[in-house]
C-alpha cells in the first residue's frame, strides 16, 4: 500500500507512480500536470534565488565603485576639515 501525499488516499504499488521524488496517484499527478510551469513552487524559489542574487550583486557593486571613487580622492582633499586639528 501507498498513500498519495496529496490526496491521502491510499492505493497499490501499482496504481500510483513516481514523480519528483515521492509516490502520487494518476488523479492527483494529471492536477499537477495541468498547472502552469510557471505556478509551481520549485520554479517560483529558484526566481526569488536569482532576483536575490542579481540584487546583492548589485549592492556590491556599488560599494566597490564608491569606496574605489573614495580612494581615487587626493589627500589634500580633507586639508582644513572640521575634523582635523588646526
Amino acid at each position: 500500500m501507498a498513500r498519495c501525499p496529496e490526496c491521502h488516499r491510499f492505493f497499490c504499488r501499482e496504481c500510483v507512480t513516481e514523480h519528483d521524488d515521492r509516490v502520487i496517484c494518476a488523479v492527483c499527478l494529471k492536477k499537477l500536470a495541468s498547472v502552469p510551469f510557471t505556478r509551481r513552487s520549485g520554479f517560483l524559489g529558484v526566481v526569488r534565488a536569482m532576483q536575490l542574487l542579481l540584487a546583492g550583486a548589485t549592492i556590491g557593486c556599488f560599494f566597490y565603485w564608491f569606496g574605489q571613487n573614495l580612494l581615487r580622492l587626493p589627500s589634500s582633499f580633507h586639508d582644513g576639515t572640521i575634523w582635523m586639528g588646526h
